[in-house]
Protein backbone atom coordinates (compact mmCIF):
# COMPACT_ATOMS: atom_id res chain seq x y z
CA UNK A 1 0.00 0.00 0.00
CA UNK A 2 3.06 2.43 0.61
CA UNK A 3 3.83 3.49 -3.19
CA UNK A 4 7.27 4.85 -3.88
CA UNK A 5 7.14 8.64 -3.42
CA UNK A 6 3.50 9.10 -3.98
CA UNK A 7 3.76 8.06 -7.42
CA UNK A 8 0.87 5.02 -6.81
CA UNK A 9 -2.21 7.17 -5.87
CA UNK A 10 -2.36 9.82 -8.47
CA UNK A 11 -2.00 6.57 -11.34
CA UNK A 12 -4.47 4.75 -9.51
CA UNK A 13 -6.74 8.22 -9.67
CA UNK A 14 -5.81 8.60 -13.47
CA UNK A 15 -6.55 4.95 -14.32
CA UNK A 16 -9.96 5.17 -12.29
CA UNK A 17 -10.57 8.29 -14.41
CA UNK A 18 -10.11 6.56 -17.80
CA UNK A 19 -12.34 4.11 -17.12
CA UNK A 20 -14.82 6.63 -15.65
CA UNK A 21 -14.80 8.45 -18.95
CA UNK A 22 -14.77 5.45 -21.58
CA UNK A 23 -18.17 4.64 -19.25
CA UNK A 24 -16.88 1.14 -17.99
CA UNK A 25 -18.00 2.06 -14.70
CA UNK A 26 -17.52 -0.92 -12.48
CA UNK A 27 -13.53 -0.83 -13.48
CA UNK A 28 -14.13 2.81 -12.17
CA UNK A 29 -15.87 2.31 -9.10
CA UNK A 30 -13.24 -0.63 -8.11
CA UNK A 31 -10.36 1.81 -8.68
CA UNK A 32 -11.96 4.50 -7.25
CA UNK A 33 -12.33 2.62 -3.89
CA UNK A 34 -9.38 1.80 -4.10
CA UNK A 35 -7.91 5.10 -4.14
CA UNK A 36 -10.16 5.77 -1.20
CA UNK A 37 -9.05 3.37 0.77
CA UNK A 38 -5.83 3.99 -0.32
CA UNK A 39 -6.12 7.47 1.23
CA UNK A 40 -7.46 6.51 4.44
CA UNK A 41 -4.32 3.88 5.39
CA UNK A 42 -2.58 6.52 4.41
CA UNK A 43 -3.68 9.23 6.62
CA UNK A 44 -4.30 6.87 9.47
CA UNK A 45 -0.57 5.63 9.02
CA UNK A 46 0.57 9.20 10.11
CA UNK A 47 1.11 12.20 8.30
CA UNK A 48 4.78 12.39 8.94
CA UNK A 49 5.71 11.31 5.59
CA UNK A 50 3.33 13.62 3.99
CA UNK A 51 -0.44 11.97 2.62
CA UNK A 52 -0.25 11.06 -0.98
CA UNK A 53 -3.85 12.11 -1.28
CA UNK A 54 -4.37 15.94 -2.01
CA UNK A 55 -7.94 17.07 -0.67
CA UNK A 56 -9.28 17.75 -4.10
CA UNK A 57 -8.45 14.12 -5.58
CA UNK A 58 -10.11 12.38 -2.54
CA UNK A 59 -13.39 14.71 -3.10
CA UNK A 60 -12.82 13.87 -6.87
CA UNK A 61 -12.84 10.00 -6.44
CA UNK A 62 -15.70 10.50 -3.93
CA UNK A 63 -17.81 12.73 -6.22
CA UNK A 64 -17.10 10.29 -9.60
CA UNK A 65 -17.87 6.81 -7.02
CA UNK A 66 -21.51 9.21 -6.53
CA UNK A 67 -21.79 9.40 -10.05
CA UNK A 68 -21.42 5.60 -10.63
CA UNK A 69 -24.17 4.80 -8.06
CA UNK A 70 -26.21 7.83 -9.09
CA UNK A 71 -26.49 6.21 -12.81
CA UNK A 72 -27.70 3.03 -10.79
CA UNK A 73 -29.95 4.69 -9.06
CA UNK A 74 -28.11 4.04 -5.61
CA UNK A 75 -29.25 7.32 -5.05
CA UNK A 76 -28.43 7.06 -0.83
CA UNK A 77 -25.05 5.68 -1.36
CA UNK A 78 -24.56 7.97 -3.69
CA UNK A 79 -25.90 11.05 -1.54
CA UNK A 80 -23.65 9.44 1.24
CA UNK A 81 -20.61 9.68 -1.54
CA UNK A 82 -21.59 13.62 -2.15
CA UNK A 83 -21.48 14.33 1.55
CA UNK A 84 -17.96 12.12 1.89
CA UNK A 85 -16.55 14.82 -0.90
CA UNK A 86 -18.06 17.70 0.80
CA UNK A 87 -16.26 17.43 3.83
CA UNK A 88 -12.82 16.38 2.04
CA UNK A 89 -13.26 19.83 0.35
CA UNK A 90 -15.85 21.90 1.34
CA UNK A 91 -15.13 24.21 -1.19
CA UNK A 92 -15.75 21.72 -4.37
CA UNK A 93 -19.08 23.11 -5.61
CA UNK A 94 -19.86 20.00 -7.81
CA UNK A 95 -21.02 16.96 -5.13
CA UNK A 96 -23.46 19.75 -3.67
CA UNK A 97 -24.49 20.39 -7.37
CA UNK A 98 -25.19 16.48 -7.28
CA UNK A 99 -26.39 15.79 -3.94
CA UNK A 100 -28.76 18.58 -4.53
CA UNK A 101 -30.04 16.81 -7.48
CA UNK A 102 -31.13 13.33 -5.80
CA UNK A 103 -32.87 15.07 -2.94
CA UNK A 104 -34.94 17.44 -6.05
CA UNK A 105 -35.59 13.94 -7.24
CA UNK A 106 -36.61 12.82 -3.85
CA UNK A 107 -38.84 14.96 -2.76
CA UNK A 108 -36.59 16.82 -0.22
CA UNK A 109 -37.05 20.57 -1.78
CA UNK A 110 -35.86 22.75 1.06
CA UNK A 111 -32.32 20.35 1.52
CA UNK A 112 -32.53 20.57 -2.33
CA UNK A 113 -32.13 24.21 -2.22
CA UNK A 114 -29.60 24.26 0.45
CA UNK A 115 -27.47 22.74 -2.02
CA UNK A 116 -28.20 24.67 -5.32
CA UNK A 117 -27.99 28.03 -3.22
CA UNK A 118 -24.35 26.40 -1.22
CA UNK A 119 -23.60 25.65 -5.39
CA UNK A 120 -24.02 29.26 -6.45
CA UNK A 121 -22.50 30.81 -3.07
CA UNK A 122 -19.67 29.26 -4.23
CA UNK A 123 -20.03 29.49 -7.97
CA UNK A 124 -22.16 31.95 -8.86
CA UNK A 125 -21.71 31.32 -12.75
CA UNK A 126 -22.70 27.24 -12.30
CA UNK A 127 -25.64 27.76 -14.94
CA UNK A 128 -27.17 24.89 -14.33
CA UNK A 129 -27.40 24.73 -10.62
CA UNK A 130 -29.38 28.43 -11.35
CA UNK A 131 -31.96 26.41 -13.23
CA UNK A 132 -32.53 23.76 -10.65
CA UNK A 133 -32.40 26.58 -7.94
CA UNK A 134 -35.16 28.00 -10.05
CA UNK A 135 -37.41 24.35 -10.84
CA UNK A 136 -36.98 23.10 -6.99
CA UNK A 137 -38.38 26.50 -6.18
CA UNK A 138 -40.97 26.50 -8.59
CA UNK A 139 -41.94 22.62 -7.56
CA UNK A 140 -42.08 23.30 -3.75
CA UNK A 141 -44.66 26.03 -4.22
CA UNK A 142 -46.67 23.66 -6.61
CA UNK A 143 -46.34 20.94 -4.18
CA UNK A 144 -47.28 23.33 -1.07
CA UNK A 145 -50.38 24.78 -3.14
CA UNK A 146 -51.41 20.94 -3.95
CA UNK A 147 -51.42 20.46 -0.07
CA UNK A 148 -53.25 23.35 0.67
Amino acid sequence: MDGQQGQESPTALALAQAHFKKGEYAEAEALYSAYIRQCACATSEGAARGSKCSPEDLATAFNNRGQIKYFRVDFYEAMDDYTSAIEVQPSFEVPYYNRGLILYRLGYFDDALEDFKKVLDLNPGFQDAVLSLKQTILDKEEKQRRNY
